[in-house]
């Protein structure tokens, strides 16, 4: 079997998760990652006997007087690739970008980046198939993959006629959260809709979808309650039945004592989840109320971890290892162990 080689620029939050998501992939070989750090993170890459390269050379200089062992520089790196992953900082891909064209490599961006840096925005259960063998895509961010995860199964039932959404936002990454964030407050986004609902219109132009966001004084992850007006009266195991479909989405309860998002934290790190993470939208079946045509849900969002299972979709359907979304959405899942009840 051939493998992809797949580059990664930027061994960050996303970047470190997504190299070991490739790693475990049996037609994916992970080309190496690059950064321009010198400190724990980047000596994690090389104690994993990841292939470590510098953004350039005056940062390549810093990282070998540091002790890490460089393979070459960004440049170096994209020769090696069929294809790179930019997680880096927001707004620094879009940067990036000219050298990934004038290489002709293909390349895949994460939310933080505009729609119209790729002119394609991607998720893998709504749809894959616009993604085979383009040049470039982006994985949209961890709040509008859950809403296209969502959306999208009610959607393909039949259910969905309009959506509104209000989004409790972790206020920083956890890793961060002694730099940033915010204490003893809340702040409301300013806009309606915030950025979120005109997002998945990216993906699926056709969800009639509003948002509000709201940023809380946590960090562990996102909480969404969402509002949906059905097309027709339906029950609630009709519902549920909608939201099974999806893969991505794990039905959790109250009374098994996931009642709050440190709870679901700490299963994942008892079912020793790499990092604690959650693949999955963690969806409350025992909150879901539907009262006639009106649905009332509340869900869970890992904002580190969700959108690696879509980015080594992504990676598949660029490259045409795999033309069938089923079929690589079925594989991404095994290799990451994602469940659909908790």
């Amino acid at each position: 079997m051939k493998k992809v080689k797949v580059a990664i620029n930027g061994y960050g939050v996303i970047g470190k998760r997504v190299a070991d998501a490739v790693a475990l992939q049996d037609d994916m070989e992970l080309a190496g990652v690059c950064d321009i750090i010198t400190d724990w993170r980047i000596k994690i890459a090389v104690q994993r006997e990841y292939p470590v390269f510098a953004f350039n050379d005056d940062f390549r200089k810093q990282m070998e007087n540091a002790g890490i062992k460089v393979q070459g520089t960004l440049s170096d790196l994209i020769q090696k690739a069929d294809i790179i992953v930019d997680c880096t900082p927001k707004k620094i891909a879009a940067k990036n970008i000219e050298k990934y064209k004038e290489a002709n490599l293909k390349f895949i961006v994460q939310g933080g980046e505009k729609h119209e840096t790729t002119g394609h925005s991607f998720s893998a259960e709504n749809n894959y198939e616009t993604a085979l063998g383009r040049e470039s895509t982006r994985v949209v961010s961890c709040n509008t993959t859950s809403i296209v995860r969502t959306l999208t199964a009610l959607k393909n039932a039949g259910l969905l006629k309009k959506a509104r959404g209000t989004l409790l936002r972790r206020a920083t990454d956890p890793w961060e959260s002694h730099l940033n964030g915010i204490m003893n407050t809340l702040v409301p986004e300013k806009e309606i809709p915030s950025h979120q609902g005109p997002d998945a219109q990216t993906v699926d132009p056709d969800l009639d979808v509003i948002t509000a966001a709201v940023k809380v004084p946590e960090t562990l992850s996102h909480l969404h309650y969402w509002n949906v007006q059905l097309t027709r009266e339906a029950g609630k195991e009709e519902v549920l039945d909608a939201f099974r479909t999806s893969t991505r989405v794990a039905l959790i309860n109250y009374s098994d004592g996931l009642s709050a998002n440190n709870a679901i934290k700490e299963l994942m790190l008892a079912l020793n989840r790499p990092y604690g993470d959650m693949y999955e939208v963690a969806l409350w079946e025992d909150m879901l109320k539907v009262q006639g045509d009106e649905l009332f849900y509340a869900y869970v969002v890992d904002n580190q971890a969700i959108v690696i299972p879509e980015t080594i979709d992504a990676i598949r359907a660029m490259t045409e290892i795999e033309k069938d979304s089923e079929n690589s959405i079925r594989k991404t899942n095994k290799s990451l162990g994602l469940r659909q009840k908790f």
